[in-house]
């Protein structure tokens, strides 16, 4: 099994957020990272898997999408500059992440339990 990198860039963040979803529904790929540019305008989804789940991701995004892809491509094995190109641009949206943390329930200041807790 070797590594890919699938790219869709689309126009408008509800059109990605869809992409997203049928990528990751029609296989065994994951996010890798996003970009969004033009104050959210254009939108570029990168998801990571094998070379055969990245390009049947983003064969079928590119085909059922809301609005056709402005560009799209896969990368097979892509080299290490590239892999630390996309670890970058990931490590500037992951980190603002709230870390998921399910804990013993608590008492919220209204009297009712909470079953888990977010810590940023």
């Amino acid at each position: 099994m070797s590594k890919a990198y699938g790219f869709i860039e689309i126009t408008g963040v509800v059109a990605a957020v869809d992409a997203l979803d049928i990528m990751c529904k029609t296989s065994d790929v994951t996010l890798a990272t996003w970009e969004r540019r033009l104050g959210g305008r254009l939108v570029t989804l990168v998801v990571e898997g094998d070379v055969s789940a990245v390009t049947e991701a983003v064969d079928t995004a590119v085909a059922k999408a809301l609005k056709k892809p402005v560009s799209s491509g896969v990368i097979a094995n892509p080299h290490e500059e590239i892999v630390k190109l996309v670890e970058f641009s990931a490590t500037r949206w992951k980190e603002k992440l709230p870390e998921f943390r399910p804990e013993e329930p608590i008492d919220t200041e209204d009297g009712k339990p909470a079953s888990y807790l977010y810590t940023v």
